[in-house]
């Protein structure tokens, strides 16, 4: 712990990210002892400066987060944990603590595909009259099947002919309807995250094949 530099108060804030979407979810404080035991037993345990007093983050709402990675800044006053969270990380049910704009100009694209397989699901749960998605569902799995073939087909055509505006327009084409195809079957991105990271990353970096 000599690396971790804690304030006056005993205390050093610990930033909360999901390891899956990159999203942060929440700040909060830890002591020498949170942190220990979130070390020790995986799941975040903080420092309460309000009840003074250590608290397990889900231990009474079920909404436990576990632990990935712990990282810390270039002065080791801050920490960064990266969980896998098991339910939302915000007391009113919201997925992050950080859900109010207070101020945006353009809206953040980094977790676009996350969205966009949202926007997927609820499609299928509550279809919209006019939507294209819902068209997709409506017509069933050989219709979606079929688009994927001719997008990937459309991609190779893009790259044959070099041009960049065409493949990445072709490549997003393709990407769309194959979340269609996995949301039909049930298969999530969290499992092809997963797939990739254990085909082609190693402790020691990127593996070529």
């Amino acid at each position: 712990m000599e690396q971790i530099s804690f304030g006056d108060d005993g205390l050093i804030p610990a930033i909360v990210q999901d390891s899956s979407t990159g999203r942060v979810l929440t700040l909060a404080y830890m002591n020498e002892t949170s942190l220990l035991k979130t070390i020790q037993t995986q799941e975040t345990w903080f420092f309460s400066r309000k009840r003074q007093q250590l608290w397990n983050k889900g231990e009474t709402s079920g909404n436990k987060q576990s632990v990935k990675q712990i990282t810390y800044d270039c002065d080791g006053d801050a920490l960064l944990i990266q969980v896998q969270p098991l339910g939302p990380a915000c007391h009113t049910g919201n997925e992050s603590c950080f859900y109010q704009k207070l101020y945006e100009t353009d809206a953040a694209t980094f977790d676009m595909l996350e969205q966009l397989v949202n926007t997927i699901k609820q499609r299928r749960q509550e279809p919209v009259e006019g939507s294209y998605t819902t068209y997709l569902f409506n017509e069933g799995i050989d219709k979606v099947l079929k688009k994927v073939g001719e997008e990937a087909s459309e991609v190779i055509i893009g790259a044959k002919n070099s041009d960049t505006k065409e493949l990445i327009w072709e490549i997003s084409d393709l990407i769309y309807h194959t979340l269609i195809v996995m949301e039909m079957q049930n298969v999530s991105v969290n499992e092809i995250r997963d797939e990739l990271f254990k085909r082609h990353m190693q402790k020691e970096g990127i593996r070529d094949e």
